[in-house]
């Protein structure tokens, strides 16, 4: 990520709320029609949280201001991280795929991530939020599946150990921590029961939620669909963004 998109994520977790009441209906004239052109139809279920983003948005623009060559880079940078659909090119199985992606929010809000929708559907919890196909996979394949979950108050140096034992009991050549910055930046654990064409395979990251506890992002697939199904969820999952 450059120092400038870095820039613009800690600019719009920074707003304060009495920014956000005295721009929001400025920036829903100014910026609705702009960010959202021809899709309003698609988009209202999503709107309460996309409206948050974009009255965090209009103060850092409006600061820039949009007659400036960042002004307008930082218009365009808002609109990648933040529309509704958009397409994206992920390698998969050594051959680049475009694959169209939906935004997604989280059960409490707190974070978004894009979902391809033509395979995938998000099902919100009370305490998880699961990723899983469409359709349901035959009797005699293993979990497919990508478990999102806040644990509010533990930090990811202590928890991912926890994790780490636990796993262990299912996983006995469970790889040891790896400190990661891709898809999240954190810490990951790598575990395979067997090597068969349905051996399980778990992929757990543990990162930190921006303040004193984690999000655990659990996926779980077979051998076989590693390049399948476990690609797929690591390009889902490196569109994964805290809001606040």
């Amino acid at each position: 990520m450059s120092n400038f998109e870095e820039h613009v994520k800690k600019a719009l977790y920074k707003q304060t709320d009495d920014v956000v009441n005295e721009l929001q209906e400025d920036i829903w004239s100014h910026l609705d029609e702009e960010l959202f052109k021809g899709r309003k139809h698609k988009v209202k279920k999503r709107k309460g949280l996309i409206s948050a983003v974009i009255v965090a948005a209009a103060a850092v623009i409006i600061a820039f201001t949009l007659q400036t060559d960042t002004g307008l880079a930082l218009i365009k940078s808002v609109k990648d991280m933040f529309v509704p659909e958009k397409e994206i090119i992920q390698s998969l199985e050594g051959k680049d795929e475009a694959t169209n992606v939906t935004l997604n929010e989280g059960a409490n809000s707190e974070y978004v991530i894009y979902v391809d929708e033509s395979r995938y559907k998000m099902i919100n919890g009370e305490e998880a939020d699961v990723i899983t196909t469409i359709e349901p996979l035959p009797e005699n394949y293993p979990e497919v599946s990508m478990e999102i979950k806040q644990v509010a108050s533990k930090k990811p140096d202590l928890l991912v150990k926890e994790i780490e034992e636990a796993l262990k009991k299912d996983f006995p050549e469970l790889r040891p921590i790896e400190t990661v910055t891709e898809p999240v930046e954190g810490f990951w654990l790598h575990g395979l029961t067997e090597s068969t064409w349905d051996g399980k395979v778990i992929d757990v990251y543990v990162t930190s939620n921006g303040k004193d506890g984690s999000f655990v992002i659990t996926q779980k697939y077979f051998l076989e669909a590693a390049e399948g199904h476990g690609a797929r969820f690591t390009h889902m999952l490196e569109s994964f963004e805290i809001v606040e």
